[in-house]
């Protein structure tokens, strides 16, 4: 069998996993050249950069259909996850992104999910187990606590500053907790009151990849110079008086996940970056 010499393009980077059968993705098609090369061109034209050279050294391994297939050749995982990183780093969560910030993380954060391919989680759902830290949500983007949904502001109406914001799943109970630290503004010389909410929900897994979260209940316990203080769990409105179109429930997909980073689309669009605490 012809043995191969892979002369990667600097212009773009692939990856493959373990369980693919083939060297390339399914989103480029070989095409013949002269002197044994072989030029592998992404879908979408010939005006499109070739991304992978293939020489063969000795005979043309195409004529038999073999190619050796190196065990992980030009994973880019590790530096998408860096450029993710990068893109949204010095954003505060993503609450002090503008537009151009916004765009430059949700690129990135594409890059890396077509990378990663899809999430299946079927038989996977313990890789959601743990204790995860928000480093980014572009939901935040709109200054208040509830993203793009209805919440308090910050920082403008009300003195309230956000701490760190933890998710908290068990796979086994199916509790889906979301943590938020807070800390309350008071006038001098009285010290700002600390807290942290726990919005406690279920989760269920729709499909492969799809999160379904059922909201429960509200606790909030201080912190601080008043951490003696019992929590307190915050009554909810009478079903009747509830909105419509938002009784507590959601639902997210997950776009990328391994042992220490994920990303999830939200049902409004939000991109969400987390990383294991």
């Amino acid at each position: 069998m012809a043995s191969l010499n892979l002369l990667h393009h600097p212009s773009t980077s692939i990856s493959s996993s373990s369980s693919c059968c083939c060297l390339f993705p399914r989103s480029f098609i070989p095409r013949k050249s002269n002197n044994n090369f072989h030029v592998f061109t992404p879908k979408g034209g010939k005006h499109m950069k070739p991304s992978l050279i293939v020489k063969a050294v000795a005979g043309d391994p195409f004529t038999d259909g073999t190619i050796p297939i190196p065990s992980n050749p030009f994973d880019a995982i590790p530096s998408l996850k860096l450029n993710l990183l990068s893109a949204v780093s010095g954003l505060n969560r993503g609450l002090a992104a503008n537009e151009e910030d916004l765009q430059k993380a949700d690129a990135a954060a594409k890059e890396l999910e077509d990378a990663g391919g899809l999430v299946d989680l079927t038989d996977n759902l313990d890789k959601l187990q743990g204790r995860w830290k928000l480093i980014y949500s572009s939901a935040f983007s709109s200054r208040t606590l509830g993203g793009s949904r209805p919440g308090p502001p910050i920082g403008r109406l009300l003195p309230i500053t956000l701490g760190q914001v933890f998710q908290r799943i068990d796979i086994l109970s199916k509790d889906f907790d979301n943590i938020v630290e807070l800390q309350f503004g008071a006038p001098w010389p009285l010290p700002p009151l600390e807290a942290t909410a726990t919005l406690a929900h279920k989760f269920e897994l729709i499909g492969s990849s799809k999160i379904k979260i059922i909201f429960e209940k509200t606790t909030v316990k201080t912190t601080g110079n008043f951490s003696q203080l019992p929590p307190l769990e915050v009554p909810q409105l009478p079903e009747s008086l509830r909105p419509k179109s938002n009784r507590g429930s959601g639902d997210f997909e997950v776009t990328y996940l391994d042992e220490n980073t994920r990303v999830t689309r939200g049902d409004r669009g939000e991109l969400r970056v987390f990383v294991i605490s």
